[in-house]
Order: structure tokens, then C-alpha cells, then sequence
């Protein structure tokens, strides 16, 4: 019996230092508008989800129109499913940046095309200084934005930076390609 307590107890605190542990991403506020004293204007700075895009001042202008006028290669959406929802994807944009409004919103309506839970999802807005305090954006080695980092069992097997070589659903399918 005591040795039951014990295996119980050890499991509970591990479960509570694992759930400590855990990317604080799905724990801050979404969406956040902040002032960049750098430039002088508001920008999106932090953690963000698709309907804060759609619906926050600074960022739904663009994001919806290119949302809503993107037709994505449905030859390509069909590739991409088939892989698709065994990964994890990271986005890493600026509210302020032309790439950023142009290919945000096409690379949203390219994951919902393809029936991509929004829950593999992590997005971060990032400032000039290519920063997000109180993210882990630092470690993705951001040189440009946007960047979309796919994910395959933990590690990365592709990004996509500032602009597709091909298209978004080309330059995706063909990252996508590495998972098994």
C-alpha cells in the first residue's frame, strides 16, 4: 500500500513539473497591440491565432484579402494532406511587414484547405528587432519575415523565409515530403 502511495505521489509531481514545463505559448494572451517606440506605430507583438488575425485592426485588412482572393493548387492541397497532420507548424511574422500581410493569410487558407488542425498551430508576432519578449522566438534563428517552420517529430525538416521559392502549397508539399 505504501509503495502504491508513493508510485502516486511520484506520478503526480511529475505530471505537475511536466505541465510547468510545458511551452507557456497556450497560457498568454493572444493578439497583444503594442506601441514599437522604434518606429512609432502599433504592431501585433507576441503569441497570435488565426481569429485575432482575422479580426484585429492593424493585421485583418490584409490577412482577410489575401485569405479570401487566394486559390490555392488543388493538386498541391491533395499532396499536402496526405502528410500534413503529422506535423507541427510555427509561424513568425510581423504585423508591420509587407511579406508578412501578403503571405500570412494564403498560408492560413493553404492549412485550412488541407483540414490542418489549428491546435498544431504556434504563431508570433515579432517586432523589427525580429524579437517577441517572453517568447522562445530567439532560438528559431529568424533572419527574415515571415517564416513558416514545419515540424516532424520534434525536429525541423523545413521553413519557407519571407517569400516561396515556387509557391506556398509547392514550396509546403515538398517540405513535406521528409515525413514518413
Amino acid at each position: 500500500m505504501k509503495k502504491q502511495l508513493l508510485l502516486s505521489v511520484i506520478f503526480l509531481f511529475s505530471f505537475i513539473i511536466s505541465a510547468m514545463a510545458q511551452d507557456d505559448y497556450y497560457h498568454k494572451p493572444y493578439n497583444q497591440v503594442v506601441r514599437d517606440p522604434n518606429i512609432g506605430m502599433d504592431i501585433l507583438l507576441g503569441p497570435c491565432n488565426e481569429m485575432g488575425l482575422k479580426t484585429n485592426s492593424l493585421f485583418a485588412p490584409a490577412f482577410n484579402y489575401e485569405y479570401n482572393s487566394y486559390k490555392p493548387n488543388a493538386n498541391l492541397i491533395s499532396e499536402i494532406k496526405k502528410n500534413i497532420n503529422k506535423t507541427r507548424i510555427t509561424i513568425v511574422f510581423g504585423s508591420w511587414c509587407g511579406d508578412s500581410k501578403l503571405q500570412v493569410g494564403r498560408f492560413y487558407k493553404i492549412l485550412n484547405e488541407a483540414g490542418y488542425p489549428p491546435k498544431n498551430i504556434k504563431a508570433f508576432a515579432v517586432n523589427r528587432k525580429l524579437k517577441a519578449t517572453g517568447t522562445k522566438v530567439d532560438r528559431l534563428n529568424i533572419t527574415r519575415v515571415p517564416t513558416f517552420i514545419v515540424y516532424y517529430k520534434g525536429k525541423e525538416i523545413g521553413r519557407i523565409t519571407e517569400s516561396p521559392k515556387t509557391s506556398l502549397e509547392g514550396d509546403l508539399a515538398n517540405i513535406l515530403k521528409k515525413v514518413r
